[in-house]
């Protein structure tokens, strides 16, 4: 509403000014911040061909060679597949071909946002021919995982972990031509004792929701060699997870049962409920 009350002049003074400040404004957090706008204003007009100017201008900043505009027009593109999916379709090719180099990006904060978009356009694609298109970047997406924590930085690990949740939820079978060496990496980051619990949850998680998907992936899971015995044993690991508190030993009340026990205890005991149900049992 607010928008739409502003006259026409001022609309596209607007527009011109939020694409000069994408390419010209130097702080990083202010600099989001119009990404994000972009990304709200573009959604409400480019179903409407009211913003015609936009596209092309986010095709010049991927040419451009300029590794901050390439960074802030894949978080643009991100967000506007969630909301215009139908408007991208045609460009589905192109955007491809640049999410598959800056997924392979030198510059983190490029292959991170490359990240970031590829799994909005998946989980965010309706078609199933149109998600099949990005299969093949599934292994360089795997391999932003392990560069990750290969750094120690843990907190994007944490956050490529959730995406791939999000596309085991969505689109299990989408990862199936790369399960066995998706399954076996998340599996090693779930028994690394060395990795911070947030993580070694989140890695459980994934796998815990692929063995759920039944119903849009039927017998996906069961048809991997000895999975099903890793990850419970991994589970099993987790109730491992307890200090012997010496209030414990006094407790006297339901509730005070849970003293001692560690951030993977309960993860692995919902774990092996989750488990035993998606098994029939």
């Amino acid at each position: 509403k607010t928008w739409k009350s502003l006259t026409q002049p001022t609309q596209q003074g607007m527009k011109t000014e939020l694409l000069t400040l994408i390419k010209d404004e130097q702080n990083k957090q202010t600099a989001k911040m119009v990404c994000d706008t972009v990304s709200d204003v573009g959604a409400m007009l480019l179903e409407e061909q009211q913003w015609p100017e936009l596209l092309p201008f986010m095709f010049q900043c991927v040419q451009s060679g300029d590794d901050t505009l390439l960074e802030r027009v894949l978080r643009i593109f991100a967000q506007l597949v969630v909301s215009i999916e139908m408007t991208l379709s045609p460009y589905l090719a192109t955007l491809h071909n640049v999410f598959g180099q800056s997924l392979q990006s030198q510059n983190v904060d490029i292959r991170n946002a490359a990240l970031r978009a590829t799994c909005s356009f998946i989980s965010s694609l309706e078609k199933k021919s149109e998600r099949d298109k990005f299969q093949d970047l599934v292994p360089s997406m795997l391999n932003c995982l392990g560069t990750a924590l290969n750094q120690g930085d843990e907190a994007t690990a944490q956050e490529t972990l959730g995406m791939f949740i999000e596309i085991g939820e969505e689109h299990p079978t989408f990862l199936r031509k790369n399960l066995i060496e998706i399954v076996n990496a998340i599996l090693t980051v779930t028994e690394a004792a060395n990795l911070e619990a947030s993580t070694r949850q989140l890695a459980s998680e994934f796998l815990v929701t692929l063995t759920e998907a039944r119903e849009k992936a039927p017998g996906m899971m069961r048809k991997l060699p000895q999975f099903m015995g890793k990850l419970f044993h991994a589970l099993m690991c987790f109730l491992l997870d307890i200090d012997d508190e010496p209030e414990w030993h006094a407790a006297d009340r339901e509730e005070d049962e849970g003293i001692g026990n560690g951030e993977l205890f309960d993860v692995g005991l919902e774990g092996l409920d989750r488990l035993a149900i998606a098994l029939g049992g």
